[in-house]
């Protein structure tokens, strides 16, 4: 357990201090001179299956940068930037199949599975270069729309499906994060071109998952359906510590679309987006708030019973940043005090005081599984680095 002092987190100079410590972690030893970045770390930041890459990830990482470069105000994080966008574009993109390659090892491909998840933040990684003035890339933002759009848009549903195999098949599973996190890249597509059309379809995934969806599941996300967008009680009912698809509902999830829609309504004002958004985080809260060991679990289920309860890191900082984010939209002191217990615990149990950056995953008890603080598919520090930018943005 630490015992260096936690200073006032909400606090502009705090949280710039904060996105340089995360980054100091990687910026000695990210960048792969044969190309993209190293993505699995040890704790001491020694690197581990130096070969490996995924889709996201390298994503990720891009954006990582491309907005450290504008927030921070450090050109050299634009070339950073363009190094692992470069490896996107030669190395995942594969154009002879016109696809991308969800997994490489040593730039070869392991995986050729499409996934709406990894385009998603194809989408995301262009608008952050092109918002952060690093290149023009309005072009590719387009043409990442509109493979999104010919490859997984259910226009029967309005909404996306998830995976495609190989040999172009499409999967029956459809599910919310593919389309949360489309969301997401829709709502920085259209705050970097300012074109409409990526900003009416982020709020119609946000109406049709945390509404329409919803109301099926007493107004909380449910994470699976049906091909017919009908819930999936079941899937993956035996797995509920599933790296992507997890059974039960996540805190974290309903506490990340709370922040979605709040960066909604920032840009297309609606009350009822703030009612929701308020409504998801303040259940996620009561139900998953440890009071003996500190954090919001990771998942429970239909009766509100916790059905893992390990403490993952982007649970903690997607819910720091809405509670930030409903703070500076409400002014309601609640949400202010929520803000603080997540950073003191973060700060005490999540946060590598020693070498930097966050740790990935404890057990209830912040316990270590391991020692392997970052790697490929889960977790670069997106989540903790983006969250700080995100209650940044609304701070006056």
């Amino acid at each position: 357990m630490t015992t260096v002092p936690l200073p006032a987190p909400y606090n502009r100079a705090f949280l710039l201090e904060h996105c340089h410590s995360i980054l100091n972690f990687y910026d000695p030893r990210v960048i792969d001179n044969e190309g993209g970045y190293f993505h699995n770390y040890l704790n001491n930041g020694d690197l581990f299956e130096k070969g490996m890459r995924q889709l996201v990830s390298s994503c990720r990482i891009v954006v990582n940068y491309a907005r450290a470069s504008r927030e921070l105000h450090k050109a050299e994080y634009r070339d950073v930037a363009l190094h692992g966008l470069a490896f996107v574009e030669q190395v995942h993109w594969r154009p002879d199949q016109q696809a991308y390659a969800w997994l490489l090892e040593d730039h070869n491909p392991l995986d050729m599975t499409q996934q709406n998840y990894g385009y998603a933040f194809v989408l995301l990684m262009y608008s952050a270069i092109h918002k952060a003035g690093i290149r023009d890339v309005a072009d590719k933002i387009a043409a990442t729309y509109q493979l999104m759009e010919s490859r997984f848009w259910q226009s029967d549903y309005e909404l996306y499906a998830d995976e495609l195999s190989a040999d172009g098949v499409l999967s029956d599973y459809r599910g919310q994060n593919a389309n949360m996190h489309s969301c997401e890249a829709m709502i920085a597509a259209y705050e970097a071109t300012h074109e409409l059309r990526y900003l009416r379809r982020a709020k119609l995934i946000a109406q049709n998952i945390t509404e329409r969806q919803a109301a099926y599941t007493d107004g909380l996300i449910w994470e699976h359906y049906t091909p017919d967008f009908k819930v999936d009680w079941d899937y993956n009912l035996d797995d509920p510590k599933n790296l992507y698809r997890p059974w039960g509902f996540q805190p974290g999830h309903q506490t990340e679309w709370s922040k979605l829609l709040l960066a909604i309504h920032r840009l297309s004002p609606d009350q009822a987006l703030v009612t929701k958004a308020t409504f998801l985080f303040d259940k996620a809260f009561d139900v998953a708030w440890d009071h003996q060991h500190g954090g919001l679990i990771y998942g429970f289920d239909p009766q509100g019973k916790w059905c893992d309860d390990d403490k993952y890191f982007w649970v903690q900082a997607e819910s720091f940043a809405a509670a930030a984010m409903l703070y500076q939209e409400t002014g309601d002191n609640k949400y202010k005090v929520a803000y603080e217990q997540l950073w003191q615990y973060s700060w005490t149990h999540m946060i590598d005081h020693e070498y930097g950056a966050w740790f990935r995953l404890l057990t209830r008890d912040n316990k270590a599984y391991s020692n392997q603080k970052s790697s490929a598919g889960a977790k670069c520090d997106y989540h903790t680095l983006c969250a700080c930018f995100d209650v940044l943005t609304g701070m006056v």
